[in-house]
């Protein structure tokens, strides 16, 4: 009953929100909504990379965080999976995501595509797409286009359905069509012109009522938009005086490949872009990601792309807001927002304050903002503007909503930072009476080699992606061979090299039935060549080769012909003697997929589990079960997957994604901390070296029910299911650190001026659930702190009374808020910038 009338409140929402049509257009300044321009705030959420019991907390945490839009694209495989039989149901379930937009007030631009990239399986394309007789994908191909038509006419029609678009009052303001096709157009020669002519052509053609936008496309035809995606925009312009100045994609960070370091960006450079692209003209800019959320099942690209697609959004993998990158992102778009009067009403005008000093004003009549910027990469300066002084430190924009007073820097954080943690707990397997392993776990064996009736025999080596069509992450590749006693390579002792390439990504090598050694391509390069010792024996000898896809290629031109798996050459070479014999164009026996999977072990349902005592571990090809009872409680949940080698994981039936901890990140690239200041790059930051690339993987809690859990892994190489453990998100600590300079809170910019002046920065801590009070102060320093969140020691000068002074405000209250000022602290170290740094726990 319960759920009935949550889904009638949802209903109700929905639609009391869709009853006005709007008219969207747009001109050379900005998007124009029924009338009137308007400055836009957009952050990308993927549906199906988080589950529908998170989208209206997502949604919601989106809204607080100053967003007026959500950007998704739409994942053509996942939709349909099998030519004309489709799946909107679960994550899946699209219209459900945009009507709980809607729900919330927000608007949705819908990157139909259909080609997404993304880090997404095979960049969102259908693999039964590769299958169609003469098709070539992204160009001017008939076979291609009608397919690319039907799927885009089945969104755009679906969402009509729903009257979502916002010509019939739904909150779809926005579409886009292709995708970044013109950072790699020219490699498809006389064929990419008319091709992006008539996408754009047919996207219109569908009459949705709002604009369409290309992105990366400087040659997007009207009436289509070109928008800009990167790091920085702020030098983009439009390809005409008519369109406006666009970012559709802003990198909050970047994404994780196994085997690589955990990229990360400073929000204060991220803060500076932002600022930077909304004072150069920019009236509309979405984060990618705002939320990235999690790659479960097979859906992770690359090939290598990680389960975790963080992508240190605002708001992390597991929904919780990411402190303080959302809190300073959410005072950056409220500093914007007053100063849109100005920002829509015309043109800024650009001048130079100095060498890497800049000033852009937006005046209408009484109306006067301006942005203020340094970008210079390493010093500090002081410039006037309008007859005021102004200090702007390196890589910052300072906002002034009156063309006087800075109401924000994007290098002065007044929001808290808050550190995460795990907090372990066991996984509580619940061993049942026939489990005489006393581990609460059993086992079935998967077989090395062909197993299955459905197995076929070729001469030659055949690609992967063909012969699998994507079912699965592996195919294997079974020789027999006869070895006469006087062979060379039986004589003498000598030992036997196997040499085998691959077009990657993986590959294991088994030798009469046991593992002989592996190879393992990584993101930069997919292919893998390995040469094994192995040892063969007078008669028969098996080599069994498993091949293994860890997500198909999803960018660049012509990245769906990017193959996998073994094709050749396979050798036998003689370690003394010289001796060779190419086995690739002999006879091999050829099985998709694994004898586990097709008799459903992922559910595990299956009656065949073993449980005896001496539970095998650390041996390759192995299925494991357990039942286990959620952790309690409503934090967020991960499995870490310490002890295990590489494989994937299923939690009722549903699969969590692939794991491999023991692909470790190269010991060097990272840094304890990263300077904000100049370009950032894919490359600039980085933490975790040496270490796994990727240890938790989430579970979502709408996957679970208090007892009686299933879970089920499939390891590949060998690991001990008895590590394993839960952890759950917790916060750590919350920390701010705010100087006698820093602006007010923008929240106190309505004040009148007069209060304003005589006002004080201010230092703000708040518990991020309402059921916690802050309970302790780990650290308190006015004076001339340093260091950093969870590392901050005190400085040369140091107020006695901090201490006491933050516990009294503080310590048994939800939220705290302390003045940072002499007046507050007294004076330790007269004539010296004082700062207020503080550390506490919540509980």
């Amino acid at each position: 009953m319960r759920g009935r009338i949550l889904a009638l409140l949802v209903f109700c929402l929905v639609t009391a929100t869709a009853t006005f049509a709007s008219t969207v257009t747009y001109d050379s300044r900005a998007i124009v909504i029924d009338g009137k321009r308007r400055v836009l705030v957009s952050g990308s959420i993927h549906y199906p990379r988080s589950t529908p019991d998170m989208w209206p907390d997502l949604i919601q945490k989106s809204k607080d965080g100053g967003l007026d839009m959500i950007e998704t694209y739409v994942f053509w495989n996942l939709h349909e999976p099998v030519r004309n039989q489709y799946n909107f149901e679960g994550r899946n379930d699209l219209v459900k995501f945009v009507k709980l937009v809607a729900a919330a007030g927000l608007y949705v631009h819908l990157r139909i595509g259909p080609y997404v990239c993304a880090e997404w399986n095979y960049g969102g394309f259908p693999l039964w797409l590769h299958f169609i007789p003469r098709i070539k994908f992204r160009t001017d191909n008939e076979p291609f286009k009608a397919e690319m038509q039907r799927f885009t006419a089945k969104i755009v029609n679906m969402m009509k359905q729903e009257k979502l678009y916002a010509s019939q009052g739904g909150p779809i303001i926005l579409s886009q069509i292709e995708n970044e096709y013109g950072n790699i157009d020219s490699a498809y020669g006389a064929g990419a012109k008319p091709y992006i002519k008539w996408a754009a052509d047919m996207a219109v053609s569908l009459d949705t009522g709002v604009p369409w936008v290309m992105c990366q496309q400087s040659d997007a035809p009207d009436p289509i938009i070109n928008t800009c995606n990167g790091f920085y925009c702020d030098q983009f312009t439009p390809n005409s005086n008519k369109k406006p100045k666009m970012w559709t994609e802003n990198w909050s960070g970047w994404f994780l490949s196994f085997g690589g370091a955990v990229p990360y960006r400073p929000v204060e450079d991220l803060a500076f872009a932002v600022a930077r692209f909304y004072q150069r003209g920019g009236t509309f800019q979405n984060y990618y990601m705002y939320h990235g959320g999690t790659n479960f099942g097979r859906t992770t690209g690359g090939p290598f792309i990680a389960t975790s697609y963080d992508y240190d959004a605002p708001i992390d993998e597991y929904g919780l807001v990411r402190q303080p990158k959302w809190g300073h992102l959410r005072d950056v778009h409220k500093a914007i927002k007053l100063c849109e009067e100005a920002l829509i009403a015309t043109d800024p005008t650009i001048s130079s304050l100095g060498p890497n000093l800049e000033a852009a004003v937006y005046k209408t009549g009484s109306v006067c903002s301006a942005f203020l910027a340094n970008v210079d990469t390493k010093s500090d300066a002081t410039v006037k503007f309008n007859g005021n002084s102004y200090l702007l430190p390196a890589w910052s924009v300072s906002i002034l909503p009156d063309c006087k007073n800075v109401v924000l820097n994007t290098a002065k954080i007044n929001s808290q930072t808050v550190i995460p943690s795990f907090m372990h707990e066991s996984l509580n397997t619940n061993a049942n009476s026939t489990d005489s392993s006393g581990s609460g776990w059993s086992w079935i064996n998967e077989p090395v080699g062909i197993s299955k009736a459905s197995a076929f025999s070729k001469l030659g080596l055949l690609e992967q992606i063909n012969t699998t069509a994507d079912k699965s992450d592996y195919l294997w590749y079974s020789l027999s061979m006869d070895i006469k006693g006087n062979e060379p390579f039986l004589q003498d002792g000598s030992q036997t090299i196997l040499h085998v390439e691959s077009l990657g990504h993986s590959l294991h090598a088994f030798i009469n039935g046991k593992l002989a050694g592996s190879g393992t391509g990584n993101s930069g390069n997919a292919k893998v060549k390995v040469d094994i010792p192995i040892t063969l024996v007078p008669g028969k000898n098996t080599i069994d080769l498993l091949s293994l896809t860890v997500g198909l290629q999803n960018y660049g031109a012509f990245f769906d012909l990017s193959g996998a798996g073994v094709t050749g050459p396979v050798k036998l070479n003689g370690l003394n003697n010289g001796s060779s014999i190419d086995l690739s164009s002999q006879q091999w026996t050829y099985q998709v997929g694994l004898k586990g999977e097709d008799a459903g072990l992922p559910s595990g349902s299956s009656s065949q589990w073993i449980s005896q005592s001496g539970l095998p571990k650390n041996q390759p090809l192995i299925w494991y079960k357990t039942n286990f009872d959620a952790p309690t409680g409503n934090a967020p949940i991960a499995l870490e997957f310490t002890g295990m080698g590489k494989g994937e994981a299923w939690v009722n039936g549903q699969s969590i994604g692939r794991y491999w901890p023991t692909y470790i990140a190269p010991n060097g690239g990272c840094t304890d901390s990263c300077n904000y200041r100049g370009p950032y790059g894919a490359d600039k930051c980085r933490k975790n070296c040496g270490k796994p690339s990727q240890k938790f993987y989430h579970v979502p809690r709408s996957w679970l029910q208090s007892s009686g859990n299933i879970l089920v892994l499939f390891e590949e190489i060998g690991g001990d299911p008895t590590q394993l453990a839960f952890a759950t998100r917790q916060t750590g600590s919350l920390c701010s650190h705010v100087s006698e300079s820093h602006p007010l809170p923008v929240d106190m910019w309505d004040l009148d001026s007069k209060t304003r002046r005589a006002s004080n920065s201010t230092l703000s801590l708040s518990c991020p659930s309402p059921n916690q009070v802050i309970s302790s102060i780990k650290f308190a320093s006015y004076g001339t702190p340093l260091g950093t969140c969870g590392s901050f020691s005190h400085g040369r000068c140091s107020s006695t009374k901090a201490r006491s002074i933050v516990h009294k405000a503080c310590v048994g209250s939800t939220s705290c808020s302390i003045c940072v000022s002499t007046s507050t602290f007294g004076d330790p170290c007269k004539g010296v910038k004082k700062s207020l740094a503080v550390e506490v726990s919540c509980a």
